[in-house]
Formats: C-alpha cells, sequence, structure tokens
C-alpha cells in the first residue's frame, strides 16, 4: 500500500507545476495509456505462461 501511495504522489507531482494545459492532458493520456499496455502485455504474458506455451 506504502508504494502506491507513492506512485500516487509522484504521478501527482509530475504534473502540478505545468503551464500548457494541453501538454498537461497529452502526457496524461500518454501515461494512462502505457500504463494499460504495460497491463495488456503482463495479462498476456501470464495467460501464456499458465496455459503451458513453450517459449522457444
Amino acid at each position: 500500500m506504502e508504494k502506491l501511495l507513492l506512485l500516487k504522489e509522484i504521478y501527482f507531482e509530475a504534473f502540478k507545476n505545468w503551464g500548457s494545459q494541453f501538454l498537461k492532458r497529452y502526457f496524461k493520456v500518454l501515461s494512462w495509456a502505457c500504463v494499460f499496455l504495460i497491463a495488456v502485455a503482463l495479462y498476456a504474458l501470464i495467460f501464456r505462461m499458465s496455459t503451458g506455451f513453450a517459449f522457444v
């Protein structure tokens, strides 16, 4: 739980004093897209490992 709070604080601190609203929104969307893609990749890896896929 402590690590999640630390990640939340880092996220909010990163976007605190940005001047341009366009860039702020763009990078927020980009960061959430990256989190989503990493989650999909982890899901695919775990699914392949659980079904016995041969990684050769």
